[in-house]
């Protein structure tokens, strides 16, 4: 009887194994409407794209989830291509990072604190941000602004550097310009909402939480394994004016496993709200 119970346990812990490895590039394609106030109605429609997360650089079936996430993005052409962070865990991921970049064509990255190997992870390492330099249509944002023009209004992006957040330096609404007609920040860890001013932008992108990656299911909630006191783990939520998104991202850390934590690229269409 102990010799079957043995075995069964471990046929259960290889079929655990075997789901967390499958679900890791089992990628969701998801499209959300966003109502932001304040925003003008010309805007009404707008498409952002948001990839956040892809560790590259690590035997992972998220590897392939990064790949037909940039595929996913790049077949549907949105208005705008937000990356928040997180891109390479081992600088060999770099080559490959350089041409899904390239494929998206014009996008905003921000770094996360994976990519300066600032991190309990031992296979992080540091990249350079000089990667970035010979992609044409990366535009690399660290504690910087840059507005572009959609349906002939400015739009404008805000980019925190992930080592000054860490630092509590970071002041993105000193950057923000009321003139804009949408105000959309990129940081890679979503507390950066609990640090700034009430409507300094209508819309914050954020990753780093991976949606818990290990998630135990229970009536009406999870347990996050990586991130168990984290309330708002993954999706859209609202503080005063100001909508936050946070991607599940689509890579994983520490091991090459997802469980109830599907990675995710999302498309996020602008709702104009009185």
């Amino acid at each position: 009887m102990l010799t079957w119970a043995l075995v069964l346990l471990l046929a259960a812990g290889a079929a655990a194994l075997a789901w967390g490895w499958f679900e890791a590039g089992w990628l969701r394609t998801r499209v959300l409407e966003v109502e932001l106030e304040g925003v003008a109605a010309e805007l009404d429609g707008v498409r952002v794209a948001h990839l956040s997360d892809l560790h590259l650089g690590v035997p992972s079936r998220g590897t392939r989830a990064a790949e037909k996430a940039v595929a996913w993005v790049a077949e549907r052409k949105p208005d705008l291509v937000c990356v928040t962070g997180d891109l390479v865990s081992r600088r060999r991921g770099v080559p490959l990072l350089e041409r899904l970049l390239a494929q998206l064509g014009e996008c905003v990255v921000v770094l996360g604190n994976h990519d300066f190997a600032d991190s309990r992870d031992p296979f992080s390492q540091l990249i350079d941000p000089e990667v970035f330099a010979g992609i044409e249509g990366v535009t690399l944002l660290a504690d910087e602004a840059a507005v572009v023009e959609v349906r002939g209004l400015p739009v404008q992006l805000v980019g925190v550097e992930p080592r000054t957040y860490a630092r509590r330096e970071a002041r993105p609404a000193e950057l923000a310009d009321s003139d804009a007609a949408l105000r959309i920040l990129l940081c890679h860890f979503p507390g950066i909402v609990r640090r700034m001013p009430a409507g300094a932008f209508h819309l914050v992108l954020s990753g780093h939480l991976h949606a818990g990656q290990i998630a135990i299911p229970l009536p009406g909630r999870k347990i996050r394994l990586a991130h168990p006191r984290v309330r708002h783990a993954e999706g859209i939520f609202r503080r005063g004016a100001t909508v936050q998104h946070v991607s599940p991202g689509v890579g994983t850390t520490f091991v090459p496993f997802r469980f109830f934590a599907r990675p995710e690229v999302t498309e996020l269409v602008v709702r104009s709200g009185r």
